[in-house]
């Protein structure tokens, strides 16, 4: 059996592998580890503690807040703020950036764009859910105040980007532009240990990802690419199988380890789509190209969109290259409908 390697041997390992090594990357992501383990230990005690269930407010995108969507975003900008390599973060829970105005901070390199608690809403029922997270050089002078230049890059400047999701185990998932890497969190341990390196995904799958319940709102090329995946066409392995969470994190994880795809198209009461370009699209679409698949909004690739504000909402289509390449034969066919 080979030796075990945790995240932090690991993230030194490979810090030649990043351009502009430092050793200021390696410690902030120890600081995402950080918050991830703090997180995680609340979520895997949310039924016996008073965290579960609403705050009785609303984000900016006017969702109900969940009290760990509160709780996490909090431990996530403290652990990022206390380390001094973040100049600011944008979080899907704040209206505006969140500047760091220690002064270490000003001097930091890099900003930091993150979904603190994707599918918090399952929390109550028990299934998983996870923390996004993306992550830039700042473009403003350091030693300046961060601008909403520094947080309104196109995805494909990302320098690293991840996701922990909190399961039936918990693990950390992150490329810096190297390959995508997964990590085991070992509870006895208090450590997440090196458990799927280089993840790739198959070029082919079987599962396709979409909430269904919206179907008669959907674009005419997304109807026929669903009724495309449940013809029975044995020779080409259909009809494929649906499998949807509701958890970005949860679908998006399980569609990389087996095969598959993940749609979440613009519909009559999101003509732009719902998920947000910064804090899910972007940094699951640089994970997805480096696991070789394609990520899309069905028309443009993600990570060559321009972004126009914080919370703004994209199509996503996400996946398997041959699952997402049909996929768009069908929303080219039937792009005026």
């Amino acid at each position: 059996m080979s030796e075990m390697r945790t995240l932090g041997e690991f993230i030194v390992e490979k810090q030649t592998d990043f351009p502009h090594a430092s050793g200021e990357l390696s410690s902030l992501l120890a600081s995402i580890r950080l918050a991830a383990k703090i997180v995680n230990r609340e979520i895997n005690k949310a039924g016996l503690v008073d965290i579960t269930g609403a705050v009785g407010t609303e984000n900016i995108q006017g969702e109900d807040q969940q009290k760990l969507d509160v709780y996490a975003n909090e431990k996530f900008k403290a652990a990022l703020e206390a380390r001094d390599q973040v100049c600011g973060v944008a979080s899907e829970e704040e209206d505006e950036a969140i500047i760091f105005n220690k002064e270490l901070n000003k001097n930091a390199k890099y900003v930091v764009l993150m979904d603190p608690l994707d599918g918090s809403t399952n929390i109550d029922v028990n299934v998983s859910v996870g923390t996004i997270f993306s992550i830039y050089h700042r473009v403003s002078p350091i030693g300046t105040t961060p601008t909403a230049e520094d947080f309104l890059q196109p995805g494909h400047k990302q320098v690293a980007a991840g996701y922990v999701i909190y399961g039936s185990s918990t693990m950390l998932v992150y490329t810096t532009g190297n390959g995508v890497n997964g990590f085991t969190y070992d509870p006895s341990l208090g450590t997440f240990c090196l458990s799927h390196e280089n993840m790739m995904i198959p070029e082919d799958g079987r599962i396709y990802s979409i909430n269904e319940g919206n179907y008669i709102r959907f674009p005419t090329g997304v109807k026929k690419y669903i009724k495309y995946c449940q013809e029975n066409v044995p020779e080409d392995n259909r009809p494929y199988t649906s499998r949807y969470i509701g958890s970005l994190v949860a679908d998006f994880h399980r569609n990389l380890l087996k095969g598959g795809i993940y749609l979440y198209p613009s519909t009559l009461s999101h003509p732009q789509g719902k998920l947000r370009l910064l804090y899910e699209c972007n940094p699951m679409a640089f994970l997805m190209e480096q696991a070789g698949g394609i990520a899309t909004d069905g028309i443009n690739r993600i990570l060559d969109l321009d972004p126009q504000e914080l919370h703004q909402r994209v199509p996503f289509f996400v996946g398997s290259k041959n699952m997402v390449t049909k996929l768009q034969e069908f929303l080219e066919a039937h792009k005026d409908n």
